[in-house]
């Protein structure tokens, strides 16, 4: 296609690499402007993995990495789980609204990724007034989500406005996107017709890795015991994180002084469990340690553990970062999961166990420590070879955009 197309991305969580994390948005949306299409990404301040600077300043323009992006100032929050995580919601589409948008060439494509699922009517709005094509993305799936795994019932009235919100995406836009493989069979079920539907994945951006402090590196080798196969994880200890059967599974194999199991994060439950574990000499807790720093605990470990509730959510697929990051380690993993496969499946990198099955997860965590490294390594490497082929962000740019130029073609 010879035109090159006026792109407007709008998330509120798409955080950007000045400020926190860098979110997939942000790459993608960069990929897009390195590749000739005039792109804009819309974010908010309000992101709870990322400091922004304060201001008074409700539309912030800067140039990063080349890309033009706009954060604009909202409520902020702490807890996400809470009243005031929504109303900061509420008020980045109210801001969205008073937002001057004659500065900027008209959209030939916008794409609005959720979470906030209000933002698609603002992109329905700006759909009518420009006659551009809209994406409507889907990272999470609201309300199912809160009600499966947040213990909202369905008749909550946030659940009940979000399901109408959901469903008006659905039908108003031009292509539904989900980073799950099979969100088009959720689709289906909750407006009894299929629509244009594609899939993008989370990736991972092939740049340099920073470089990380030598006494940084020597404190976090020294958690980990010499002469044991171990078991790692990385990420979060809350609820929604499904560890029970990981740390039942841990106080079984306390009598195997040739397992060692190090978990790394915080979270809601992370006392509970420290506390319930106290006195086995098999488990290391360490403290949450940065992003850059992930890859280096990852890469000391033999195995590691990752797991999920037995929900509905995951039927269609799952979509987290924990397994880019994983896989590009080069290590096997162990995933307590029940939905549809895919990824571990496809690269052979590993195995899933049912959720909830603690003899099940203890003898894959036994099948797996008794094997060389050898024998380990090449199992990891299959996926690190399949994740560096399939997901990295400059090839999932190009095939989103080609699902683009079909949409305006």
């Amino acid at each position: 296609m010879e035109k090159f197309l006026n792109i407007w991305v709008i998330s509120k969580y798409a955080s950007l690499p000045n400020y926190g994390p860098c979110a997939r948005l942000f790459r993608l949306a960069s990929h897009f402007n390195k590749l000739g299409h005039k792109t804009i990404l819309i974010t908010s301040d309000a992101n709870h993995l990322c400091n922004y600077p304060a201001t008074r300043r409700v539309f912030n323009h800067e140039i990063i990495e080349g890309l033009q992006v706009c954060w604009i100032k909202t409520k902020k929050y702490v807890q996400t789980a809470s009243v005031s995580r929504v109303l900061s919601w509420i008020d980045f589409e109210i801001k969205l609204l008073l937002m001057p948008i004659n500065r900027e060439n008209k959209p030939d494509v916008l794409l609005v990724s959720s979470l906030s699922l209000f933002s698609i009517i603002y992109g329905y709005y700006l759909k009518l007034r420009f006659g551009c094509k809209l994406i409507f993305e889907i990272r999470d799936i609201w309300p199912l989500t809160m009600t499966e795994e947040g213990g909202f019932s369905m008749w909550h009235p946030l659940a009940l406005i979000l399901g109408i919100v959901e469903k008006f995406g659905y039908r108003k836009s031009d292509l539904v996107v989900g980073t799950m493989p099979r969100l088009d069979e959720h689709v289906l079920e909750r407006i009894g017709e299929q629509r244009p539907f594609f899939c993008s994945p989370l990736g991972f951006e092939n740049i340099k890795p920073e470089p990380i402090e030598k006494e940084r590196k020597i404190a976090l080798e020294s958690c980990l015991p010499k002469g044991k196969t171990i078991v790692g994880y990385c990420g979060s200890m809350g609820i929604s994180n499904a560890l029970e059967t990981f740390m039942e599974c841990i106080d079984i194999l306390v009598e195997d002084s040739g397992v060692h199991f190090v978990l790394v994060g915080d979270g809601d439950l992370r006392g509970k469990f420290m506390e319930r574990l106290d006195h086995r000499t098999n488990v290391t807790f360490v403290n949450k340690i940065p992003s850059t720093v992930v890859p280096h605990f990852l890469s000391l470990c033999d195995v590691l553990y990752l797991s999920t509730h037995d929900s509905k959510v995951w039927k269609f697929g799952q979509s987290m970062n924990k397994f880019v990051e994983y896989m590009l380690s080069g290590k096997p993993i162990l995933a307590t999961y029940s939905g549809f496969p895919s990824m571990l499946n496809e690269s052979k990198a590993g195995e899933f166990v049912s959720p909830n099955d603690v003899n099940a997860l203890k003898v894959a965590i036994l099948k797996y420590c008794s094997m060389s490294s050898s024998q380990r390594e090449e199992i990891g490497a299959k996926g690190r070879r399949w994740i560096l082929h399939n997901r990295s962000y400059d090839r999932l740019a190009k095939e989103y955009l080609l699902e683009m130029e079909k949409l305006v073609a």
